[in-house]
């Protein structure tokens, strides 16, 4: 099983910029993804990328919000930009072997998810 930590959530003002962390135990499956939860609304996909770097987004953060990743240090990021009220949740990863690149932001895809790290705007 591969565990993920999550990290680097925390206060900022709308317009602010982020940065968040996730370190797996092992060398990261081929596909990994962040997504978010808010009080009272479902799970939402947010951006993923595959081991080639292919990315996806949802539309609510495309054009804010970059995925990357850094095999070498077993390490996904997300750099939150342009931070709205509404972006304010638990921010999840989530890694798999392999997703179907029209599944990638499919939350339930993904067998191995992180405990979370808070992202707060206001």
């Amino acid at each position: 099983h591969v565990q993920l930590v999550e990290s680097g959530g925390g206060l900022v003002q709308p317009g602010g910029s982020l940065r968040l962390s996730c370190v797996a135990s092992s060398s990261p499956p081929y596909c990994m993804l962040w997504f978010r939860q808010a009080p009272g609304k479902e799970r939402e996909g947010v951006a993923a990328i595959d081991i080639a770097g292919v990315t996806s987004y949802a539309d609510s953060v495309k054009g804010r919000f970059i995925i990357s990743r850094d095999n070498a240090k077993n390490t996904l990021y997300l750099q939150l930009n342009s931070l709205k009220t509404e972006d304010m949740a638990m921010y999840y990863c989530a890694a798999e072997l392999f997703v179907d690149y029209r599944k990638r932001l499919r939350v339930n895809e993904y067998t191995y998810w992180g405990q979370g790290t808070q992202v707060t705007v206001s």
